[in-house]
């Protein structure tokens, strides 16, 4: 199939999946309000195979040192799943999935996979990376940037949560190893959920949507003016190095999140 967008539908929810632009959610609309920044960069894209920075872009895997583009200087950033174009491998209505081949500069042949479901009051992400090969170290998680205000006016969003704790952010923009008590906002850093991600948006008067998965990292960046972001991912920021996932031949690394809403 090509890379044209694809539209899902349910009830008065809409989705449009841009497979040519990193297989990034373009827009979720609920009865006609868009809910995610619009622009070419933003959306939710997954971020595959890893999530945030990776320091100096170099990571080690056993003996080998493997170094990744520098597309956030002095850092790599995202993955990047984010900036290719993925195959439609099946839709319908409410469904589709999405695939995407590991290649160079990643050292290591392996698969990604993105599924998008939409229900009427719901939509689920996953995310499956597989090897062709060997093992090797891997993330996986999503980008969403919320809008601040939705269209039709209102108070701008509230983002509630209860982390276990923060991790320090060095200025380096990258977690320093220690763990602190949660701080106020605004934020540009990584949490720890251990019962899972669990955060709410509320757009008083108008929406709430809760942000939920298994995992228990969970970044939140609300520093810019249009829109905030609440991301959950398989490990913290640099996670290649200080707590890398591996993706094996028997057991890929597999991630989800779900997103529900009510009105208000």
């Amino acid at each position: 199939m090509s890379n044209e967008d694809v539209i899902l539908t349910a009830g008065d929810a809409e989705v449009t999946v841009q497979p040519g632009n990193g297989c990034r959610i373009g827009s979720l609309r609920i009865g006609g309000v868009e809910l995610l920044r619009q622009g070419q960069k933003y959306g939710c894209f997954p971020m595959v195979p890893w999530c945030g920075r990776i320091r100096d872009g170099r990571f080690r895997d056993g003996a080998a040192v493997h170094q990744m583009p520098l597309n956030s200087p002095p850092h790599a950033i995202h993955g990047f799943a984010r900036d290719a174009g993925w195959r439609t491998a099946r839709t319908s209505a409410t469904e589709a999935v999405f695939t995407y081949d590991l290649t160079d500069p990643w050292p290591y042949p392996g698969r990604v996979t993105q599924i998008v479901e939409l229900a009427e009051e719901s939509l689920t992400l996953r995310l499956g990376i597989e090897t062709y090969g060997d093992s090797f170290p891997a993330q996986a998680g999503w980008h969403p940037w919320f809008n601040r205000s939705l269209e039709g006016g209102g108070d701008p969003v509230r983002i509630d949560f209860t982390p276990a704790w923060q991790e320090e952010r060095g200025e380096d923009h990258l977690p320093t190893g220690h763990r602190t008590d949660p701080k106020p906002g605004p934020w540009d850093d990584c949490f720890g959920m251990p019962d899972g991600v669990d955060v709410t948006l509320t757009w008083p008067e108008r929406l709430e949507v809760a942000v939920k998965s298994r995992e228990q990292w969970v970044v939140v960046y609300d520093e810019q003016e249009a829109a905030v972001c609440v991301e959950p991912q398989t490990g913290p920021p640099d996670g290649l190095n200080t707590d890398p996932r591996l993706v094996t031949p028997i057991e890929p690394l597999e991630t989800a999140t779900t997103w529900s809403w009510r009105r208000l």
